[in-house]
């Protein structure tokens, strides 16, 4: 009984500590299609550890100096992503934290017979924006192109611009809640745990795992392509209300009904063939018990784990009372709207985006000259990048709308009358036979950055060494007229950023 109840403290203190991380994970459970199955992964641990039950009870808990080192990790873990102020890293801290807990209980012949749960338990952390954000875009190109291939099929005549299917009559526009991630995300978390009750060889039982990811795919963009002709033929309702929402309850059935066909056929192959309820069991423990109360000591590797969760519980009211250094500076509302020949005209941003990007500070403005010319700026500025706050890239934001990259790489901007030059993102983005071209970087502190995995680095960096999470992104975006090509929006962007670099100082401290 003393090993259970110190193990609820250790529980409870780990609840306390990680509190923020698993308040921001339960938000995007709640909050977000892509992971509305992530209440149930807990649960399923627990049943993947309870039907090993009789395996376990009849093994000898052990010493175990790994279970020690597992938990030391997790704890540093904790501590680094609460000083970064990045969330993931303290929410996988979480799982690896418990798995040292118990590993540091149980010793090796009782863990590894249970690993695996705690690995399951990485499916219910949100993915970090910039990846969900790029997987997203990626997965709605994709179905796009596979459904406005079905469409034609049915002699449908349909033009495809970016993620905008265009009917004629009706536009369909392939969203983010359109990508695939919301039935790609729970099926490899199903296709996870069927692949592990799943008794076949073990690159059969990854086969089924990995499946999951071309199933999701097809099916969706085989939906996107029904809903095309069904809107053809029966107008804008089929893509909207309940009938959509039924389509992707049907289509989620669908790749479950693909997997265990899948199980199946596979079972089929290889010198011994066997029926899938021979392969696929979920073995329950019996009545009993089986347990040698005389074996079950309490090693000291598991006093050794308590300790450090005792240590990380006290270092986080430590770390929790820290507060991230803001430097002074200028508001973004008295940002100049004549900058040389250039003159500027503000904009509101709709309150819906504001609410989203959860910024502190922006300047949204177009800036004309005499001979027509025109550029849109847009800088976003955070004075605190922490708990999901902090900068979403446009790699992510400018496709859709019809709008396309067409090409995006590093840029170098020369220097002139004594204003350094820099390396900027530079894209091109179409619509149809219009042409923009984008320059955006990130002012992080003193530095210029156009990495979205650099940000992450230097904003971690930072945040350990000079209590500083602040920064921004800006970003300038003109469009070709005319007879104009890349090269004349190359120099009129170029020479606006010369102009512009200097004087965000300002507004985007060093």
């Amino acid at each position: 009984m003393p090993v259970w109840i110190a193990m609820l403290g250790a529980l409870a203190l780990i609840g306390v500590t990680y509190y923020d991380s698993i308040e921001h994970m339960v938000g995007y459970w709640m909050n977000r299609e892509e992971y509305s199955h992530g209440p149930l992964i807990p649960v399923l641990s627990l049943f993947l550890i309870w039907q090993r039950k009789n395996e376990i009870e009849r093994l000898q808990r052990t010493f175990s100096w790994g279970g020690v080192m597992l938990t030391a990790f997790g704890v540093s873990l904790y501590f680094l992503g609460e000083l970064s102020g990045i969330t993931i890293v303290t929410q996988y801290s979480l799982v690896v934290t418990l798995a040292g807990v118990v590993f540091s209980l149980t010793g090796w012949e009782i863990f590894r017979r249970i690993w695996v749960a705690f690995l399951f338990l990485v499916f219910m952390i949100p993915l970090p924006a910039v990846i969900f954000q790029g997987l997203s875009q990626q997965l709605q190109l994709v179905s796009s192109e596979i459904g406005v291939a079905i469409i034609r099929l049915f002699g449908i005549s349909v033009y495809l611009e970016g993620n905008v299917i265009d009917l004629g009559t009706y536009k369909l526009q392939v969203v983010e809640a359109c990508s695939g991630l919301r039935y790609l995300f729970p099926l490899m978390s199903l296709a996870f745990i069927c692949a592990y009750f799943y008794k076949e060889r073990f690159w059969k039982r990854v086969f089924v795992f990995l499946s999951s990811i071309p199933i999701t795919v097809l099916l969706n963009s085989i939906r996107i392509g029904i809903i095309g002709i069904l809107v053809e033929y029966w107008g804008q309702s089929m893509a909207e209300g309940f009938l959509h929402d039924f389509e992707g309850w049907v289509v989620f059935m669908v790749c479950i009904s693909i997997l265990i066909l899948e199980m199946w056929l596979l079972a089929q192959l290889g010198r011994g063939r066997r029926a899938l309820s021979d392969v696929f069991a979920v073995d329950l423990p019996d009545d009993r018990s089986g347990v040698d109360r005389l074996r079950r000591a309490w090693p000291a590797s598991y006093t050794a784990a308590l300790a450090l969760v005792a240590v990380m519980a006290v270092g986080a009211q430590i770390v929790g009372a820290r507060q991230d250094i803001i430097p002074q500076r200028q508001s973004f509302i008295v940002f100049p709207m004549q900058i040389d020949e250039w003159h500027g005209r503000p904009e509101v941003m709709d309150r819906i985006y504001v609410d989203k990007l959860d910024f502190t500070d922006y300047v949204l403005a177009d800036y004309r000259r005499e001979d027509g010319s025109a550029i849109n700026l847009y800088a976003v500025y955070y004075d605190v990048q922490r708990k999901g706050a902090s900068i979403h890239s446009p790699r992510a934001c400018l496709p859709g709308g019809g709008w396309r990259i067409d090409e995006l790489k590093e840029y170098s901007i020369p220097g002139d009358k004594g204003v350094p030059g820099m390396v900027v993102n530079r894209a091109v983005i179409r619509h149809g036979d219009l042409t923009q071209l984008v320059y955006y970087w990130f002012k992080q502190r003193d530095r210029i950055v156009t990495g979205e995995y650099e940000i992450k680095w230097y904003l971690f960096l930072d945040a350990l060494t000079r209590n500083r999470t602040d920064g921004a992104l800006v970003r300038l975006t003109t469009m070709l007229g005319p007879g104009e090509d890349l090269g004349d929006g190359d120099r009129r962007l170029g020479e606006f950023a010369r102009k512009l670099a200097p004087m965000l100082t300002d507004y985007i401290p060093d």
